[in-house]
């Protein structure tokens, strides 16, 4: 599956936010479950150009957030369409996102957070070189949940000279 990736357009951006909806305890990901969350994906000028609508073939198959952190890490947040999840294809996808990131960016570490819980993403990162390096808890959805911390290092041979 090849994936492309722009900035993610307002529409794009209203898709997410209110029509995609994960089951049991990933319904923690729906965009509605926070509000400030919410409104704050909702906010082009907060988005600005750092948030990326992946498609496939026209159809919008997920997003990442990109927020280089310093001169060398990018952090990145994304999500699949939910009903893609849980199939397998997730190696497939983080990969794209990678790639997207390395040749946009050309970091030395990227870093992500996932709730502890997500089990199968934490999966999916550890195949794609992410290792654990911490956790913390924060508040969101109306509650406190604990968060892994992941860091992947770029080899030297896809860094700039």
């Amino acid at each position: 599956m090849t994936h492309q990736f722009a900035v993610l357009t307002q529409p794009q951006a209203e898709t997410i936010a209110y029509t995609w909806h994960y089951e049991g305890d990933y319904s923690f990901y729906n965009m509605e479950a926070d509000q400030d969350d919410l409104a704050e994906f909702l906010d082009v000028e907060q988005r600005g150009q750092s948030v990326f609508a992946i498609t496939s073939d026209g159809e919008l198959v997920g997003f990442v957030s990109v927020a280089p952190t310093d001169a060398e890490t990018v952090d990145i947040g994304l999500g699949m369409k939910p009903d893609l999840t849980g199939n397998g294809s997730g190696r497939t996808f983080v990969t794209s996102i990678l790639d997207f990131v390395k040749a946009t960016y050309s970091p030395h570490r990227i870093t992500l957070s996932v709730a502890a819980f997500n089990v199968r993403a934490i999966r999916v990162y550890e195949t794609c070189g992410f290792k654990q390096t911490g956790s913390f808890q924060q508040s969101t959805n109306g509650s406190t949940f604990a968060f892994i911390q992941m860091e992947r290092q770029e080899s030297p041979q896809n860094q700039p000279f």
